[in-house]
């Protein structure tokens, strides 16, 4: 047992879980859960944090602001997909630690990929509230197999869903600015431009982090270059699609339906989207899988003791 590190956890799922907890307090001998039911953020997040030398983060942000109030810490374990909520060049800055393991969420999230495409073809939610306002009718919509799918962006998540996707029958086809030619010749998946990608998807699924390279990358002109029949889904970041363009696409029916688990801001304030009958919401639920939050946590627990330095989890293509 580890008797000098002195860690805290931000994350309510992480701290309400059991065998998570009990694994994290037999390695530690002073730990502190978020018991709130809040996610902190500013002067609560800091006073939380006040005096722990390592703390395990979900979707918290940590910035340079934070870290310079917390000059105790050393070491962050990231507990889900994705660093972007992490400054990770002020954590290089201040000493700062960081582990993470990329993908242990990857089936989780891919699975609700499947289950939205398959929802927005087959008009499941439009035929679910039809009948609870008292209309029965047989909407008529399409399978999935035969489906041309397209992933803007092929990492971890994004190869998860093309090896389902083709285990479906499906033609799948991935733009990503990594060299995805090893990946191509062992799967048959194409690697196309990201123009015919837009254009050409039936399904269209996205899978690249939020940077300021990728922030609308789906804006009003590509969601006017899909087609009408197509279908968005966005399991990865919210701020990826200008999401007012989206509202008006779907209503004037120049694509056919999109499906969002993310959204910028969170919780989405634009009811008139959510509302659309060819529009799906889900509350960030892709990582929510039982077997994915164990994985996650005990992937964030491993990485409190072995961060590296922050810098390191930038790959060389984003640097």
């Amino acid at each position: 047992m580890n008797n000098t590190a002195s860690v805290a956890v931000l994350s309510r799922s992480f701290s309400a879980h059991e065998k998570l907890t009990a694994e994290l307090n037999r390695r530690y001998s002073d730990v502190t859960l978020n018991d709130t039911g809040r996610t902190l953020a500013g002067d609560e997040l800091v006073a939380f944090l006040q005096g722990k030398s390592h703390v395990v983060v979900a979707l918290e942000k940590i910035t340079d602001d934070i870290l310079a109030r917390l000059p105790d810490l050393k070491v962050i374990g990231k507990y889900g997909v994705g660093l972007n909520n992490v400054d990770l060049h002020a954590c290089e800055a201040r000493g700062v630690h960081v582990g993470w393991t990329g993908g242990v969420n990857r089936r989780s999230v891919a699975e609700l990929v499947i289950a939205l495409s398959i929802a927005s073809l087959r008009h499941v939610v439009r035929s679910h509230m039809e009948i609870v306002g008292g209309e029965f009718r047989q909407i008529k919509g399409r399978q999935l197999q035969g489906r041309k799918v397209g992933l803007l962006g092929c990492g971890h998540v994004g190869k998860e869903v093309a090896r389902l996707m083709l285990a479906l029958g499906c033609e799948v086809q991935a733009h990503d600015i990594r060299d995805l030619s090893e990946f191509c010749e062992e799967t048959g998946v194409k690697s196309v431009s990201l123009d015919e990608l837009v254009e050409t998807s039936e399904v269209l699924s996205l899978h690249v982090p939020f940077t300021p390279a990728t922030s609308m990358i789906i804006n009003a002109d590509r969601l006017a270059r899909m087609r009408t029949d197509a279908v968005l889904v966005n399991t990865a970041r919210g701020g990826l699609v200008d999401e007012a363009a989206l509202k008006r696409a779907l209503h004037n029916e120049n694509i056919a339906a999109a499906a969002f688990d993310v959204f910028e801001p969170e919780p989405p304030t634009d009811m008139d989207l959510l509302r659309l009958p060819n529009f799906i919401a889900t509350g960030h639920i892709g990582g929510s899988a039982e077997e994915a939050i164990f994985m996650m946590g005990m992937a964030a627990i491993e990485g409190l003791e072995n961060a590296q330095p922050a810098l390191s989890h930038i790959p060389d293509y984003l640097r």
